[in-house]
């Protein structure tokens, strides 16, 4: 289920750098748009006040804490065991996602009951939702079977819940649109680059659901090398 000793600093700081890569673009957009330089927002950030004050917002401890917890726990660490000797593990990677998409389902039904928007926008946001969930699960689920910890999808999960869906239409019409742009690309680009160095198996010591296949006699494993 991911709960190890045995190689958990590279499984904890690798996935997330690799996210954080990911997400060069939007990053930056948040630093040209953030009124604060580094100094003073390193000290926000390092502030005990900061986090004193984060611990007490239950809307903060649920985006950044409980749900990334909670779901990479149930739709990663119990899910892909299960489903892996069915399916196998290339295959899993792919179904799982799909039920966690479906779980984020509920909002269709807030947003009717409360008729925050009309019924084709709402299930229009539903889809797109569907889709962005379901290909994010299948990149924690890599994660997962890469490294064999779950502390990587738990952080990149929290990282991404903070930053939310990139706001690519706000880049184009941005002031510093090309070096903007630039960095979107480039993020994009290098996460590919290092995709399969950042979870090479060897960095992360003996994967558990490797050898579960193994022991199960399943001899497919290009993911767990």
């Amino acid at each position: 289920m991911g709960f190890r000793l045995e190689g958990i600093f590279p499984a904890a700081l690798l996935p997330l750098l690799l996210t954080m890569i990911l997400f060069l673009g939007p990053l930056m957009q948040l630093s040209m748009d953030c009124p604060c330089d580094l100094t003073d927002g390193l000290k926000v950030v390092l502030a005990p006040r900061s986090w004193a004050r984060c611990l007490t917002d239950m809307r903060w401890l649920r985006n950044q804490v409980i749900a990334p917890l909670t779901e990479e726990l149930v739709f990663r660490a119990c899910m892909l065991p299960m489903l892996a000797p069915c399916t196998g593990l290339g295959p899993a990677v792919f179904t799982c996602p799909l039920f966690f998409g479906v779980a984020h389902f509920h909002h269709i039904f807030e947003q009717l009951r409360f008729r925050q928007s009309s019924v084709g926008s709402i299930f229009l946001s539903a889809a797109f939702q569907f889709s962005y969930t379901a290909v994010f699960g299948a990149y924690t689920a890599f994660l997962f079977i890469r490294t064999g910890h779950l502390i990587g999808p738990v952080l990149c999960h929290s990282f991404c819940n903070y930053m939310g869906f990139p706001a690519v239409c706000a880049a184009l019409e941005h002031p510093q649109r090309r070096p903007l742009l630039a960095c979107y690309a480039l993020g994009v680009g290098l996460f590919l680059l290092l995709l399969q160095p950042l979870t090479d198996p060897k960095l992360y010591g003996s994967l558990p659901l490797c050898v579960l296949l193994e022991r199960a006699g399943d001899s497919e494993a290009p993911l767990c090398s």
